[in-house]
């Protein structure tokens, strides 16, 4: 399955993870009263447009921030998608090009409940925030400068400046969520997230095309060196206005006099009593899986079994795209009618047999359709995970739960992958993605059993 999204969320790739007019938690609930979000739901409603050009209030400026950062994060991802074309080309060996992969989900595994333990005591968490996604981004940039410093293991140079830079990517991980979610506010996720990625989206593509376009006009490797070199202007883009949002100062917990593991202990008797995170943690967990397990499998079986060519692999691509830069829209006003529990539910159900159907596929034409429907579904997803996990974080400690969460985000985007491949030379790909749909609708079964987006549920503060 194709993902725009390389710098927002996971920055890996197999991440889903955002409602103003309904309900993402009950009078009560941590959100509901959490000082990093507590804006009015009016600041949502106005036009985008004058947003950009006159935002009224402090609450608009940072939506306009926001919006801006995706079109610099777009630019610099755009070009991040030629970066593993960049490595094979200078000779970089298929482990190096599967480590680029996996580096950034083996580092969110081992950090992201250290790195949220820290943010969760810092009183504003936006300069960190900025400064994490200047330094991933502006790997890119060093990428571009590798052959003019390094005449021998190029591959290695690269893989090393990425290797560093998962640590900073880490904390954007975290990070991102608290700071979209004080943004947003708790009515306002949906639009401000669908906003965010669908300008995200479209920036991504458009710079895609025009990389394609320019790579034409320089000789190997100078042509690669002024693309990734002139990324730095949606570096510059995104730090400027990811560093200029402005949120309320947050209320830190004490310092622990405890260790670290001492500091887990005390989270897991909350987390044990926090009934509504456990549930969705553990419900996304298994849906994820199964959305990561089958994402390496798609390539192949388009190429392996369909023979589908490189025109038609980008029609399919394209078409999730477009689909799911629509659907943030659409899915925002559905969850105005149907509420956050029914959003849930049909995109999680919906998803779920996007694997089975392409497994008893052969013709291009109903993989492209299929994947039009993925994007639908996996946009449902995205929003309504990233509304569920703010809304069921205790308010205080927003940046320490969401680094457990994502810990679990990590776990499923290393493992089912390789999980997959492995699977997949065992019993073949199309078996293995039929497992995958299983897997999928094991996860949705746990979403509707265990009551997950459910909003009379009164969460422990």
């Amino acid at each position: 399955m194709s993902r725009f999204r390389p710098a927002d969320l996971l920055h890996s790739r197999n991440t889903t993870s955002g409602a103003h007019a309904v309900s993402s938690g009950p009078p009560n609930s941590p959100d509901s009263t959490s000082t990093t979000g507590a804006f009015p739901g009016s600041a949502h409603t106005a036009r985008l447009w004058d947003i950009l050009r006159r935002p009224a209030s402090v609450e608009e400026r940072n939506q306009r921030n926001v919006v801006i950062d995706a079109i610099g994060v777009g630019i610099t991802a755009g070009v991040g998608s030629f970066l593993s074309v960049f490595l094979v080309r200078l000779g970089a060996s298929s482990f190096l090009v599967g480590l680029l992969t996996a580096m950034p989900a083996l580092t969110g595994m081992l950090l992201a409940m250290p790195v949220g333990e820290f943010l969760s005591r810092r009183p504003n968490i936006v300069p960190w925030f900025a400064r994490a996604r200047f330094l991933v981004l502006s790997s890119y940039l060093f990428t571009g400068l590798v052959p003019f410093l390094v005449q021998d293991h190029r591959p290695e140079a690269i893989i090393a400046i990425w290797a560093a830079a998962t640590v900073p990517q880490t904390i954007v991980s975290v990070s991102f969520t608290v700071v979209m979610g004080g943004v947003a506010g708790p009515r306002g996720r949906f639009t401000l997230m669908s906003r965010r990625w669908s300008i995200l989206g479209l920036t991504n593509a458009l710079t895609v095309a025009i990389v394609g376009q320019a790579l034409k006009l320089f000789a190997f490797p100078l042509n690669y060196q002024v693309v990734f070199i002139a990324s730095a202007v949606g570096t510059l883009i995104s730090v400027i206005f990811s560093s200029s949002i402005k949120l309320p100062t947050r209320q830190t917990p004490p310092p622990s006099s405890g260790s670290l593991i001492q500091t887990y202990r005390a989270h897991g008797k909350t987390l044990r009593a926090n009934r509504r995170f456990v549930n969705f943690t553990i419900s996304q967990f298994v849906l994820r899986s199964g959305l990561s397990l089958a994402i390496p499998l798609l390539p192949l079986y388009w190429v392996r079994v369909v023979g589908a060519s490189d025109t038609a692999i980008g029609a399919i691509n394209s078409t999730q795209t477009i689909v799911m830069m629509v659907s943030y829209f659409i899915w925002t006003r559905v969850s105005q009618r149907r509420g956050e529990r029914w959003v849930l539910l049909a995109a999680a159900l919906g998803i779920s047999f996007y694997p089975l159907l392409t497994a008893l596929t052969r013709q291009v034409e109903l993989l492209v359709l299929w994947a039009g429907l993925a994007g639908l579904f996996i946009a449902g997803i995205d929003l309504v995970f990233f509304d569920i996990v703010l809304s069921t974080c205790p308010a205080d400690q927003q940046a320490a739960y969401i680094g457990i969460y994502q810990t679990t985000v990590y776990v499923a985007a290393f493992v089912a992958p390789m999980a997959g491949t492995a699977l997949a030379d065992l019993i073949g790909i199309a078996p293995t993605l039929i497992l995958a749909a299983v897997v999928r609708l094991a996860g949705f079964a746990l979403l509707a059993w265990l009551g997950v987006g459910k909003t009379e549920t009164t969460a422990v503060p």
